[in-house]
């Protein structure tokens, strides 16, 4: 390693006479010139020409570890220098470069030395370092394709320049705490060389830095620091604090990591890989994509236009969305008329809640939407209490497996024609049709029932609908357990005493807790082309156990204890099962009863019992209640040996136990958690919880589950997601306001173990909120081209309106850097 040590004299406000004279010229190492402005307010006149190679350096890979400083030297440049050093000279020979140290700022005005290195380090104090032309040469340098890395106090170096700012892309706020605290790192970015060999959580010593302004969507965050595990100071960013990020700047690559404020740092292995990394990207020798989440890389659009007056030829009251193999979209409304048609409400009317649920086709090629098919449906009966409206109608849809040759597709809705209005009784089913693959028209007198099971409508909410298939060609399928959770003050809903004609409706344990009843479930059947089905093994029963005298299971279920799973999805990579199901009422946690609402997601392995009514969240227990009086409360339930003694339980007993959920949210925050007692009980006092999960939080909740993106290198789209998001689980709400909408990332060892996810990272730029964007979000598919379609549920409950509509969000970023042809080395290329 050659080090140069210098003494600056001078101000980076004192111009230099060739500045003064107009420009700089240096002698010239070959290639393009570039040209830089001094300062973004400064004249023209000042403009600086340096002579470099584009892209700088070569084969020989050469790295200039610049450390000057305004203040005294930091005690981190001696081991910072040293571990570049050996980062350099060690590893594979393809990855090997040499190392030049230097605290001499000239080196920037120079074009014969500056055009030798592949990337600039700035191992920097504090303050100004440069003078404007010295700065003009190092933006000439970006601008012929140089690599910047800068290293912790980097970010305070130029405080003065915009440009600079830019380069290292936020600047330290005050309050950032000064003492070396460990913490945990996320590493979100997977695949950058940087970050791709390091512990998804990272536990580290550091001094942390605070930023005055978040640079997330301006740069490609690839790990951010997690404040609940330190102090982060009185200037703390919260639950989105970037520590190490990337981007392509001004013709050039620049890395920022926030870490290495000790010099203790530069000699952790996992440090040294993170900064080799980096230099692998700055210097050339590899490439990657710093452009994934660069909120200016997606545009949304919408796809469909506003229903023509009295119609709904675009878009029905949104539901929920499939993506066919040749691109095609087809879409549903769940039955809402348009706000101009009167709802019967009157159970005597023999028209009560009939609408029409409605399945349109949406063609990317024609850019054309056609009215597929409409079915008569029961759930039109618009607003009011939960003993007046209604969420059954067209809840579900999926094509089969073979669909390019068959059209069959599979329709989860409640008929009309089939309601007892005197027991306020219905059916669901799961019907197949078959679609006109030429004309996009459904064939409605070829439905074949698969499966039908009764449902009380008496009282609303929470109906389910969501469908998926895995790799085996097992259809799941979500059902809702539709019971009040208003007469248990929004808790447990595990009342048994409010009734109609004898059907309980405000105890769950009759439906989502009881084994011989299907709905509150997630169910796993095997379709047969005959329009019959079998049972895969491993689901949660046979539907032949012979416990507690025999005939208290279903085998059609794979997962029990959900309350309204409305939005499910299969990763087919692993067939891993994800679900989000909508929670109770309660706005708060209470020491009578337990915790309040939480709205949940569950990445699911295997059969299980996932709780509802009894335990939520990391089992936390709701308070037993039963006849004679529901009003008092009984003990605490057992979540590891659940028993259901509700007098409407025709099921099980003795339950399994149950599994704790990945993600859960409230009005109080996200991943809701308090002391227990010896006993294993939550505290449930607002003033003990602990946010496992702080970027999310509730309100309003209704948990919208997505896609897990899997990218097709294979595809030629021009529109695709890149290749950083693949196997990143997408999660939201129908709300867009505290409430999720985050890409997250799980720890494949603790996955449908109850294990937390290790990263989130907001979409709420990228798939946007707000009056004018996707506010209410209802459904979201990734298409085979890779693009990502949206359903927008609008502003009005239980109707289509102007707001109602399908977008697609499409990727522009571009291929990851530097280009193949620029690599210095070809044979590097990943």
């Amino acid at each position: 390693m050659q080090r140069t040590p210098h003494h600056r004299s001078g101000s980076r406000r004192g111009l230099a006479a060739a500045v003064a004279a107009g420009a700089l010229t240096a002698s010239l190492l070959g290639g393009n010139a570039a040209s830089a402005r001094t300062d973004p307010g400064a004249p023209e006149s000042m403009a600086t020409t340096l002579s470099l190679p584009s892209p700088p350096g070569g084969a020989n890979v050469k790295v200039l570890v610049f450390h000057a400083s305004a203040t005294e030297e930091s005690p981190t440049v001696d081991a910072g220098i040293a571990a570049i050093e050996k980062i350099g000279l060690s590893g594979p020979e393809a990855g090997r470069f040499r190392t030049v140290a230097s605290d001499d700022p000239a080196v920037f005005t120079n074009g014969k030395q500056l055009g030798k290195y592949n990337a600039v380090v700035f191992l920097t104090g504090g303050g100004d370092v440069l003078d404007p032309e010295q700065e003009a040469g190092l933006e000439a340098y970006m601008e012929a394709g140089g690599g910047f890395l800068g290293i912790h106090d980097a970010a305070r170096t130029e405080p003065y320049s915009d440009w600079f700012t830019g380069l290292v892309g936020a600047r330290p706020a005050a309050g950032s705490p000064t003492s070396v605290q460990r913490a945990t790192v996320e590493i979100g970015d997977r695949q950058h060389p940087a970050t791709k060999n390091l512990p998804l959580e990272w536990k580290r010593p550091d001094k942390w830095l605070n930023w005055k302004d978040n640079p997330s969507g301006d740069v490609h965050t690839v790990a951010r620091v997690r404040e609940i595990t330190y102090k982060p100071g009185t200037s703390a960013n919260g639950w989105d604090h970037p520590v190490s990020w990337c981007r392509d700047y001004d013709g050039g690559r620049s890395f920022y990591t926030a870490m290495g404020g000790t010099v203790d740092s530069f000699a952790e292995a996992d440090f040294r890989d993170h900064l080799r990394g980096a230099l692998d990207w700055t210097t050339r020798i590899s490439q990657a994509d710093c452009k994934a989440t660069i909120t200016s890389n997606y545009t949304a659009e919408k796809v469909t236009q506003p229903n023509q007056p009295g119609k709904n030829d675009q878009i029905g009251e949104p539901h929920g969305l499939v993506t066919a193999p040749d691109g095609r979209v087809l879409y549903i409304g769940r039955g809402g008329a348009d706000s101009s048609v009167p709802v019967v409400t009157d159970w005597t009317d023999p028209n009560v809640g009939k609408g029409l649920g409605q399945i349109h086709v949406y063609d990317p090629k024609t850019k054309k939407v056609t009215l597929a098919g409409e079915l008569t449906i029961f759930g039109n009966k618009g607003g009011g209490d939960e003993l007046v409206k209604v969420e059954e109608g067209l809840l579900g849809i999926e094509l089969d497996p073979d669909f390019e040759k068959n059209g069959w597709v599979y329709l989860h809705y409640t008929p009309h024609d089939k309601l007892d209005r005197d027991k306020q009784m219905a059916v669901r089913q799961v019907s197949r049709f078959t679609l006109d693959l030429a004309t996009n028209k459904l064939d409605l007198s070829s439905e074949k029932v698969l499966l039908k099971w009764p449902v009380q409508v008496h009282s609303c909410c929470h109906a389910g609908g969501g469908m998926a298939w895995d790799s085996k060609g097992n259809l799941y399928i979500a059902t809702g357990d539709n019971n009040s959770s208003g007469f248990s003050d929004g808790y447990s809903g595990n009342n048994p005493q409010p009734n109609y004609k004898g059907v309980s409706f405000a105890d769950a344990r009759r439906t989502a807790g009881n084994t011989n009843n299907l709905n509150g479930k997630i169910l796993r059947i095997h379709p047969e082309d005959d329009g019959t089905y079998t049972l895969p093994a491993g689901n949660l029963f046979t539907g032949k156990e012979p416990d507690e005298g025999g005939g208290k299971t279903r085998g059609e279920i794979y997962v029990m204890g959900v309350r309204n799973p409305a939005r499910i999805s299969i990763d087919k990579s692993t067939d891993t099962l994800y679900a989000g199901w909508v929670g109770p009422d309660a706005g708060a946690p209470s020491t009578t009863w337990g915790p309040a609402k939480y709205d949940t997601f569950a990445a699911i392995t295997q059969a299980g019992n996932h709780g509802w009514p009894y335990c939520m969240g990391n089992k936390q227990p709701y308070r037993d209640r039963n006849l004679p009086d529901p009003g008092k409360p009984l003990g605490w339930y057992d979540c590891d040996h659940p028993k259901n003694e509700s007098p409407n339980n025709d099921g099980l007993v003795k339950l399994p136990p149950i599994t704790s959920n990945t993600i859960w949210y409230s009005p109080q925050g996200g991943g809701v958690d308090y002391p227990r007692d010896e006993n294993g009980i939550p505290s449930y006092k607002v003033e003990d919880q602990k946010e496992l999960l702080p970027w999310l939080k509730g309100g309003g909740q209704a948990t919208m589950n997505g896609p897990v993106y899997r990218y097709d290198a294979a595809s030629t789209s021009a529109d695709k997601w890149p290749s950083y998001w693949d196997g990143k689980w997408f999660v939201g709400d129908f709300y867009d306001d505290t409430q999720p909408r985050h890409a997250v990332l799980t720890d494949p060892k603790t996955v449908g173990k109850g294990g937390l996810p290790t990263h989130a990272e907001s979409l709420k730029k990228i798939i946007p909120v707000g009056a004018d964007g996707i506010r209410n979000l209802m459904d979201w598919k990734f298409a085979p081209d890779g693009s990502l379609y949206v359903l927008d549920y609008g502003r009005g409950f239980f109707t289509s309106d102007s707001k109602s509509a399908l977008w697609r969000v499409t990727y522009k970023g571009g291929a990851a850097t530097p280009a193949a042809k620029d690599l210095a080395r070809k044979a590097a290329v990943q």
